[in-house]
């Protein structure tokens, strides 16, 4: 449409030049000079063409007529002293590039019985040159067949090879976001670095396990420019180095921060430009989630190995009770009363011992909506809280907050208590110094009760956040990594939620950060709303 319009300036232009020289002016030239100007720049402002060689079109039809109607009457008015011949080109390149094959060569066989009319015309008034003028217009013709022709099968297949290249083009699009969603969401760490060691991506959890401080650090970034990186950088070089896949277990070390220990394999992306850059891609696993998952499976079997034990041990137990109940009828001296006292009383805790395995291994499923247990919540809390005070030492280190008020829990007495002192025991072992550890029931806007321990201290790796009441999943050595399990198992047991989150209290008249453990409770029947707010007494 650009060309047209340039055909049509540049028309306009020798009407105009021609009059400058003395040629003298056609008005009706210039007329149809100008219309075809208008014509060719409404087209250009106005069209709005489908995709190339695809159906038929009305509009391309008269575009192509306007163009064979003014070339033609331009030949015509000009009466052979000037040829137009080689503008009709012109259509026939704009059918056979915009339009069908039908289009292309139906137009093309138009101009071509124009240009014959034309030579015929004008053999009329030049006999002499009749044979040359049809001859030319035949061969004119012909080669704007064969032109058509080729030029409508380039641009058909030229559409063809871009239709399909925008497949493609959206396939790969459709394809990484794909990727991109799957790398963001693994829970191993992905880094790709080029030769010159600069990070060209990284996901959360590589970035996570590179920088605690600043764990959305965006790519790219060079590898060399953290001294604790170092490690990476050596075995990045070592992977362009060799050509080939290498594989390490690295020590992170880090100023003032815990050390990370990573497993780290690299890959070279394979390339398939001769001379293209090469791409090393690294992947990092954390050692310690490795090891926890072997070791969680390890123990899940030993657990099935307890509960069929504890199995086989609750006959004998029973026998040696029953045996025990009756040599105690028997005797009557009061030192070997009390030997059979204290038989008793270890046979007790003994089968209380397998009852919890096999509860906890889930081997004797229970409803608790069925046994209708529940507790005082308020009352209940600040009981457990008292002994486990008065367990451990200075009472003061523990401040009560209790407006839950007469809100009934469901929930076993035992199983809460044993909740509540497994959180109690964290939040001691991980308090600041100096800092008591807060507990506080309430009632939710929903109506569920709640019950809240927080301590101040520093916020929890985010490797231990992930596995938090996984089993077996601890940062200390000497720990089991139980308690919190066990506390999400008992709390699912009673319809509870156990949660963790980083809340902020005030604390002498400043704002301390720190560690909130809460469980949301099943209220089990409401009487009357009472609240309090002390600290433990001095026991």
């Amino acid at each position: 449409m650009n060309a047209r319009v340039m055909v049509a300036l540049v028309l306009l232009l020798m009407q105009a030049s021609a009059y400058f020289l003395g040629q003298g002016l056609s008005f009706l030239l210039l007329n149809l000079c100008i219309l075809y100007l208008v014509a060719t720049v409404a087209v250009r402002l106005l069209a709005r063409p489908p995709s190339p060689g695809q159906h038929f079109d009305k509009q391309w039809v008269i575009t192509i007529a306007v163009d064979v109607v003014a070339f033609s009457a331009m030949q015509l008015l000009h009466g052979g002293t000037i040829n137009y011949t080689p503008l009709f080109a012109l259509p026939v390149l704009l059918a056979a590039v915009l339009g069908s094959r039908l289009l292309a060569l139906g137009t093309t066989a138009a101009v071509t019985l124009l240009l014959l009319a034309d030579a015929w015309w004008i053999s009329l008034h030049l006999p002499a040159e009749t044979a040359s003028r049809l001859l030319q217009a035949a061969l004119t013709g012909t080669g704007l067949f064969f032109v058509a022709f080729l030029t409508n099968q380039l641009a058909s297949r030229l559409s063809r090879e871009e239709e399909a290249a925008r497949r493609n083009a959206r396939e790969v699009r459709v394809q990484t976001m794909v990727n991109h969603l799957v790398i963001e969401n693994l829970t191993d760490g992905v880094l790709v670095i080029d030769n010159d060691f600069i990070v060209r991506a990284a996901n959360p959890s590589a970035r996570a396990l590179l920088d605690w401080v600043q764990p959305t650090r965006p790519a790219p970034f060079r590898l060399s420019s953290e001294r604790a990186w170092q490690p990476l950088a050596r075995l990045a070089d070592a992977t362009f180095m060799r050509g080939g896949p290498q594989s390490a277990d690295v020590d992170l070390r880090r100023a003032g921060l815990p050390h990370c220990w990573l497993r780290v394999r690299t890959q070279l992306a394979a390339t398939l430009a001769e001379g293209a850059e090469s791409l090393c891609v690294m992947f990092l696993q954390d050692r310690r989630e490795t090891e926890a998952r072997v070791r969680t499976e390890k123990l899940a079997a030993m657990g099935r190995m307890s509960a069929a034990v504890a199995h086989e041990i609750r006959n004998p137990l029973a026998a040696i009770a029953q045996a025990n109940a009756l040599l105690d009828e028997e005797l009557s001296d009061p030192a070997q009363k009390r030997l059979t006292l204290m038989v008793k009383q270890n046979a007790k805790r003994l089968a209380r011992i397998v009852d919890e395995i096999l509860d906890v291994a889930r081997v004797e499923h229970f409803s608790v909506g069925a046994t209708g247990s529940r507790v005082l919540l308020h009352e209940s809390v600040q009981t457990m809280c008292a002994e486990w005070s008065k367990q451990n030492g200075d009472p003061r280190n523990l401040r009560l907050s209790l407006t839950s008020g007469a809100i009934h829990a469901r929930f076993e007495p035992d199983h809460l208590r044993r909740v509540l002192v497994n959180l109690l025991d964290n939040a001691l072992r991980y308090a600041g110094p100096g800092m008591p550890v807060e507990v506080t029931t309430e009632t939710s806007s929903q109506g569920r009760p709640q019950m809240m321990v927080w301590s101040a201290g520093e916020p929890l790796e985010q490797t231990v956040e992930r596995h938090l009441f996984e089993p077996f999943f601890t940062s200390e050595s000497r720990s089991s990594g139980l308690g919190l399990y066990i506390c999400r198992e008992l709390c699912e047991r009673h319809d509870a939620e156990i949660a963790y989150e980083r809340t902020s209290r005030e604390h002498d008249g400043k704002l301390a950060w720190g560690n909130e453990f809460s469980v949301s409770f099943e209220p089990a029947g409401e009487v009357t709303r009472t609240g309090f707010d002390s600290r433990l007494p001095a026991q």
